[in-house]
């Protein structure tokens, strides 16, 4: 199936036309492919972008690991971290319209990203961050809340300590296992809203709501392959974290592009 859809070209949430409807189709794996492998295309083709929104996201995994050892909390370095990459399908907009500007035969400037970026701070695009921001703050209560009710938010006077704790006693083992579920429900929930709402309130006028259960229909009507897609994201994230946050200069931005062209293939629009 062709990538380039009829759309309403980035910024025309100014437009005074109807918006159109926005229709989901079956997503295929040879969909997630395709769209790997333009992603890389265009990492390779605007490497300097790529890089730069990598870039901000290894500090910034770093600077937030870093603060929960400053403030004495390091138990949660790695929630927070996961958490941290909650952010990534909002930090990605600059890739998104770089994918766009590339895809239409234009030649992205770094300058103009981060204009438009700034731009998007009091549009639909606002209202959805604000979703993402308000799941990662849920996020974060969760592993306190579980961290009362497991271990009792007793104090650890090493990280290794807290790992010892978390990994040889049977409270620490009930810990990690009810953590990993509910932030497997947490990022499940957030993927299914906003695999393509960022990028569809970027490419056309549609307010977040729409874009969110468009993005929800994408996920529902193809699970399978969109679960498949979320967990091999999810491996690749925290395969990027281990050695200090570094990978992600690579697979953030390749994963950005990526999204861009899935939300191409699988959502049309109906006047």
């Amino acid at each position: 199936m062709s990538d380039n859809h009829l759309t309403a070209p980035a910024g025309a949430q100014n437009s005074p036309h109807k918006p159109a409807k926005p229709i989901v189709r079956h997503v295929t794996l040879e969909d997630v492919t395709s769209s790997l492998k333009l992603g890389i295309l265009d990492f390779v083709k605007t490497p300097v972008i790529g890089l730069t929104f990598g870039a901000f996201f290894m500090i910034g995994g770093i600077l937030v690991t870093l603060l929960s050892f400053w403030v004495d909390m390091s138990y949660i370095s790695y929630p927070l971290a996961c958490g941290f990459l909650l952010l990534g399908p909002f930090a990605a907009l600059g890739l998104y319209e770089a994918s766009r500007q590339l895809q239409s035969g234009q030649t992205p400037r770094m300058g103009g990203l981060f204009t438009l970026m700034w731009e998007q701070r009091r549009g639909e695009i606002a209202w959805m961050a604000f979703v993402v921001i308000f799941i990662q703050f849920l996020w974060m209560f969760k592993v306190h809340l579980l961290l009362a009710l497991f271990l009792g938010m007793k104090g650890y006077g090493t990280f290794m300590q807290f790992v010892q704790t978390v990994f040889e006693t049977p409270d620490g083992l009930l810990f990690l296992f009810a953590g990993h579920i509910v932030g497997a429900f947490f990022a499940l929930l957030l993927f299914a809203v906003s695999v393509v709402s960022f990028p569809m309130l970027l490419d056309t006028e549609v307010d977040f709501v729409t874009a969110m259960i468009t993005s929800f229909k994408v996920v529902t009507g193809s699970p399978v392959v969109m679960v498949g897609w979320g967990l091999l994201i999810t491996a690749i994230l925290m395969a990027s974290m281990i050695p200090a946050f570094v990978g992600l200069l690579v697979t953030l931005p390749v994963l950005g592009h990526t999204t861009w062209h899935l939300y191409k293939r699988v959502v049309t629009f109906k006047e």
